[in-house]
């Protein structure tokens, strides 16, 4: 079997965020393989401490793909301020086909445009793929699994940082379809009773109140913040409150354009013209709308960049959907050419956690090596890029931890999914399967 259809089987996907199958990466053939350990989401640090505690298995699985890949290169980008990470890193690397990429304490450093031209200096076409300059990029948590694959180890767990307002905050695998609420008790439960989750991260990830959701294959954290801090405060507000907002108050300063990442990096993607397809104009949508085309949702421009608190981010995500609505796709015309002011408008991590009010809760999140065990988890059959798994298991069914509970459509987009615990399965449907643990 080949280490492609290993990592298939054993259901890896990017777990970063994405959720991307990893088997399909493995099928390239590239130049280079890129470690994305750059973790450039404020409070969250599970990847720093995969990359301490489990840098055997982080490397092993970076060989693995190399070889999987034909690779002649690869990187690890890290931030030179994780110096315990970048030591035990480099401890296990043999040989010199790979390096390690040093990275400034910047945001968002782990944007894989930003990872690939800082790496190899290629920058990928506007709208296009890593894979497009002969590059594949991974999160170093998803090397880690792609080492256990080729174990015979499927993918039933996942890495999570719990930061924010709670007693003790850590850094510990949970098994997938573990709840909310039992990963803030693990954490000393909440400092406040009434409170917010930014799940995955406060820039990019999403404001929830559901304690009974569930750790999935891209769950990177939780951050935990009260009730009525700034943030839960501009997030949770309807959709139709951030552009109506917008079309009465941006006066187009075009500070969000200059501090975009991808803009300094020479793609057309420009957040003040997006803003005039809110109707404060009268050249309408179908021009303005195209400038979000590149945009990679990083959130800077609304959380940090706008000097009136508006949401170019959430006017972007608009434009594209509706782009997405009316089949038009924007073409950019002029060659991407970094910009010349583009190392001095990148944007520190501490400068940007003291603009979203967030010292208080910028502390250390210990790793626990010892894993919770839930008597009851609930399985999400989509937890990845592509079609939901379809179930193989049917109610009653005793299964064994590791046992196949549903499988891609055939000729589909997936990932297969694995029971994380020994026990019956009391639930089936369409989105996702319960079990109970056998004692």
């Amino acid at each position: 079997m080949s280490i492609a259809e290993q990592i298939q089987k054993a259901g890896v996907v990017g777990a970063g965020g994405a959720g991307f199958p990893t088997h399909v990466k493995a099928n390239s053939q590239v130049e280079f393989v890129l470690a994305n350990g750059a973790e450039c989401e404020p409070l969250i640090h599970k990847d720093f401490e995969i990359m301490v505690h489990h840098a055997k298995e982080v490397v092993g699985g970076m060989k693995l793909m190399m070889e999987s890949t034909s690779a002649r290169k690869g990187y690890f980008g890290i931030k030179a301020k994780n110096t315990q990470a970048v030591e035990n890193i480099m401890q296990e690397i043999t040989n010199s086909s790979i390096e390690l990429t040093s990275l400034g304490d910047f945001y968002p450093t782990g944007d894989e445009y930003e990872l690939v031209y800082e790496a190899t200096k290629r920058l990928i076409p506007p709208a296009g793929l890593p894979l497009d300059v002969g590059c594949v990029v991974n999160n170093v948590e998803t090397f880690f699994n792609v080492y256990n694959a080729m174990q015979g180890i499927p993918v039933t767990k996942k890495l999570v940082c719990i930061a924010g307002a709670v007693k003790k905050p850590c850094t510990f695998f949970a098994k997938i379809g573990t709840s909310f609420r039992e990963l803030i008790e693990i954490a000393g439960g909440a400092k406040v009773s009434e409170f917010g989750l930014f799940i995955g991260g406060v820039m990019m990830g999403q404001l929830s109140f559901d304690l009974d959701d569930v750790v999935t294959k891209t769950t990177a954290g939780l951050i935990v913040l009260p009730k009525d801090h700034y943030l839960i405060k501009r997030k949770n507000q309807p959709e139709q409150n951030w552009h109506r907002i917008g079309k009465s108050a941006c006066d187009q300063c075009s500070y969000c354009t200059e501090f975009c990442p991808r803009y300094l990096l020479g793609y057309d993607v420009q957040p003040h013209k997006v803003m005039r397809s809110l109707g404060f104009t009268t050249t309408g949508g179908d021009m303005w709308n195209q400038m979000a085309e590149l945009c990679c949702s990083c959130g800077l421009c609304t959380l940090y960049a706008c000097p009136e608190d508006l949401y170019p981010k959430e006017a972007c995500d608009r434009s594209k959907k509706q782009m997405r609505i009316d089949g038009v796709k924007y073409k950019q015309q002029k060659p991407v050419k970094v910009h010349p002011m583009k190392s001095g408008r990148r944007v520190p991590l501490k400068q940007l956690i003291q603009k979203l009010k967030l010292n208080d809760y910028n502390v250390h999140t210990p790793y626990l090596s010892e894993i919770p065990e839930p008597d009851n988890l609930k399985v999400l059959l989509k937890q990845h890029v592509g079609d939901p798994a379809k179930p193989t298991v049917i109610t009653g069914q005793k299964v064994s931890e590791g046992d196949v509970l549903a499988e891609p459509v055939h000729g589909k987009l997936g990932s297969i999914i694995h029971s994380p615990l020994a026990g019956m399965i009391t639930h089936v449907s369409e989105n996702f399967i319960k079990i109970a643990r056998t004692r």
